[in-house]
């Protein structure tokens, strides 16, 4: 069981890390976006709670789908209109790791998360890539949402 305690912790790490930021950002400033120079490129620029709902939906999605087939992007309901404050953001956290927790205990051994699922796209893929995946894509909004963050405030996280 070690590779499945393995993702277990890093998940648990990631998440334990969001609820820190979350709560490290003044709630005025939770969808503050950094200003863009003259010239800027037009790529979409998201706030430290955009990319914290960014980094929670994509482990709801993936842990929701492994679960129980449900593979809607939580794009509608993890709007910065429905979850206004930094608490309803930490709610959300909190929804999206209970998802994750719940698809863990069903993986009892290593050899469980090398099985293969279909995907919304019809392809069939590991457990092991989908959690790979998704970790990584979790942690790289999480970065984002930390970089947003340093730009308007010089509070240190604690170690998670």
């Amino acid at each position: 069981m070690q590779i499945v305690r393995g993702l277990d912790e890093q998940f648990a790490r990631l998440h334990g890390r969001s609820l820190a930021l979350v709560r490290a950002v003044p709630a005025g400033r939770l969808y503050w976006q950094p200003e863009r120079g003259p010239g800027a490129r037009t790529f979409p620029v998201y706030s430290c709670g955009e990319h914290l709902l960014r980094s929670a939906a994509a482990v709801e999605q993936t842990f929701g789908g492994i679960t129980v087939n449900l593979w809607d992007d939580p794009f509608e309901w993890t709007l910065p209109e429905a979850l206004p404050t930094p608490e309803d953001v930490a709610r959300y956290l909190e929804e999206a790791e209970a998802t994750r927790r719940r698809a863990f205990e069903f993986l009892r051994s290593d050899e469980e998360i090398t099985k293969e699922i279909a995907v919304p796209s019809g392809e069939m893929r590991t457990l092991f890539s989908l959690a790979v995946e998704t970790l990584a894509r979790a942690a790289h909004h999480q970065g984002r949402a930390h970089a947003t963050l340093r730009l308007f405030s010089d509070v240190r996280l604690p170690r998670v």
